[in-house]
């Protein structure tokens, strides 16, 4: 069963390539590059944990190479009862110019809540970038949203379009 709840005949974990040291590195430039084509220019990119993590990590790290600085944070799937009780933790600010960080998109569900939560606290958002689109209408859910999509592979280059 996926995050949004539906059930497929196959699974794309993300996170054996998006925490790998390697595949951080590759994510961090193709996603860093994807961004800046786009013309974007994000003072921070995230999402909500877990999957935008080290999405959102590896392009911040990335843009320490090829400036200017991007940095990150994280969306927490509820406030937490202590502390501060924040639901964006890093280097967000109100004011921010974000883009929304997904490891993979099915129904766009995710991204749209870190949309919400952003926007809710003052940010301004560019437009949500992911790893893979599983192409079963997220994508589509996003850019009915108003929201700008780029991803970096689409389900059908990594399994085959038979799937």
């Amino acid at each position: 069963m996926l995050a949004s709840g539906r059930h497929s005949t196959y699974y794309i974990d993300c996170r054996r390539t998006t925490m790998h040291a390697e595949g951080l590195d590759l994510i961090g430039r193709l996603g860093l590059e994807a961004v800046r084509l786009r013309g974007w220019a994000p003072d921070v990119v995230g999402g909500l944990t877990l999957g935008a993590d080290p999405v959102a990590y590896a392009v911040a790290r990335a843009s320490c190479v090829t400036p200017p600085l991007v940095s990150a944070f994280t969306v927490r799937k509820a406030a937490k009862a202590h502390g501060a009780g924040r639901r964006i933790e890093g280097c967000f600010e109100p004011g921010a110019k974000v883009v929304i960080a997904e490891d993979v998109i099915t129904t766009g569900g995710s991204a749209l809540e870190a949309v919400r939560v952003v926007r809710e606290e003052g940010g301004t958002v560019l437009g949500v970038l992911a790893v893979v689109d599983r192409d079963e209408g997220g994508r589509a859910a996003l850019e009915e949203a108003g929201l700008a999509v780029e991803v970096l592979v689409i389900v059908h280059e990594i399994v085959g379009r038979n799937t």
